[in-house]
């Protein structure tokens, strides 16, 4: 069972609360490229589509030209920089203050299971997926680098030189440290998601929160995109979203969550310096941009 601690500070005039040790689950498609980054890959195959069909002429320079302009863009599907200098920045923050860091990062901006070809295997889909959370966890480690902080990138098993293997004591000493903990691999094997290694996790780090950073600011009692009615709840507990078979969190991180009595906020990561108001805000700030879940 985790035990929760927070330190009391004044802010604005009030008194706030921070969470000491946390947890943060950051999708694949958080580091991703937004809206805009995907229109200007669409403008770019347009573009080479219109000239074609124009009947031009497709020189060597042009090829080479598109292709360097889509190489780019497929470069800015996989990493926003502008976005992942924001995660990074909130955390560095964080931890100058006192607070420890462990990071649990997905994959989908690289492989996506469900998106994948329907002969592929299970297992290899899945482990695809794996690496995919490594080249990530590389990427959010030479960002931290660039800002002064070392990271440790630690996955179930050893990968050459790149990772070190997960033990509690080795991340906590690295968290001691003032260095920040990237988890990447998932757990190892198949048909685990990393929802649930990062409720493993926590648990594991005995950390005070696990913080789930969603495209959505909160969980509603029905599809937000396609409900303008729909409600946001300020709190909903685990058994609810198993019974009611909501994908928010997926069922086996829900029932680690619920049986080790996890403290976890959904929220929205593209808020304005959203990390550090649910690390240092109560519930009001948490409530505007987010759920907190409980048992």
């Amino acid at each position: 069972m985790v035990t929760y601690n927070r330190t009391n500070f004044t802010h604005e005039g009030r008194v706030a609360y921070m969470l000491n040790r946390v947890v943060i689950k950051l999708s694949g498609e958080a580091l991703a490229g937004n809206t805009q980054t995907r229109d200007f890959v669409k403008s770019v195959l347009d573009e080479a589509v219109e000239h074609i069909d124009d009947g031009e002429n497709v020189d060597d320079d042009y090829v080479d030209k598109t292709s360097r302009d889509f190489e780019k863009s497929i470069l800015k599907l996989r990493f926003d920089d502008d976005v992942i200098e924001n995660i990074t920045g909130q955390i560095v923050e964080l931890m100058e203050e006192g607070v420890q860091v462990a990071l649990v990062v997905g994959g989908g901006n690289f492989w996506r299971g469900r998106d994948s070809k329907e002969d592929i295997e299970k297992v290899k889909s899945d482990q695809i997926g794996m690496m995919a959370t490594v080249m990530n966890a590389l990427y959010l480690a030479d960002m931290f680098a660039k800002k002064g902080v070392d990271a440790a990138i630690m996955t179930p098993v050893i990968i050459g030189t790149i990772t070190q293997q997960f033990s509690k004591k080795a991340a906590l000493g690295c968290m001691n440290d003032k260095s920040v903990v990237i988890f990447a691999g998932g757990t190892g094997h198949p048909f685990f998601s990393t929802d649930t290694i990062a409720a493993i996790r926590t648990a594991e780090l005995e950390a005070d929160a696990l913080l789930f950073a969603k495209n959505v600011d909160g969980v509603y009692d029905s599809d937000p995109r396609q409900n303008n009615r729909a409600i946001k709840l300020k709190n909903i507990t685990y058994r609810n979203i198993i019974e009611n078979n909501l994908t928010v969190i997926d069922t086996a991180a829900s029932a680690i969550c619920e049986e080790q009595k996890i403290l976890s906020i959904i929220f929205e990561l593209n808020e304005p310096g959203a990390i550090t108001r649910i690390v240092k805000g109560n519930d009001e700030d948490i409530y505007a941009i987010g759920t907190k879940v409980t048992v």
